[in-house]
């Protein structure tokens, strides 16, 4: 059973930075995509950066600067450098990997900015 689990989230202040790590287990993700979403209270999910499995970034709009996406130094792990954050940054943080046959998420990981 393939999941999941993400760490590094918690309560920082503004303009503080946090790294996210999501480690998957249960199989091997080689060549796929992986991303970050991320959801606040009353609001939809939304993108916050997505790795494909050939090395591209893309990043929402709104946090192309201060966010980083890689692949972790271990193998099926995907990070993600936060700087600079603001409170409108605070929400539940979701790793996500894509293959051919399904999608998997991991369960979240809050992260609150305080002002």
């Amino acid at each position: 059973q393939v999941q999941l689990v993400e760490s590094g989230g918690g309560l920082v202040q503004a303009g503080g930075s946090l790294n996210l790590s999501c480690v998957a287990s249960g199989r091997t993700f080689v060549g796929n995509d992986a991303a970050w979403y991320r959801q606040a209270p009353g609001e939809q999910r939304e993108l916050v950066a997505r790795l494909t499995g050939h090395g591209i970034t893309n990043y929402a709009e709104s946090m192309k600067s201060g966010f980083a996406i890689a692949r972790g130094n271990v193998k099926n792990t995907v990070d993600l450098q936060m700087n600079n954050l603001t409170p409108e940054d605070t929400a539940v943080y979701y790793c996500y990997f894509n293959t051919r046959e399904s999608d998997y998420w991991g369960q979240g990981t809050q992260v609150t900015v305080s002002s």
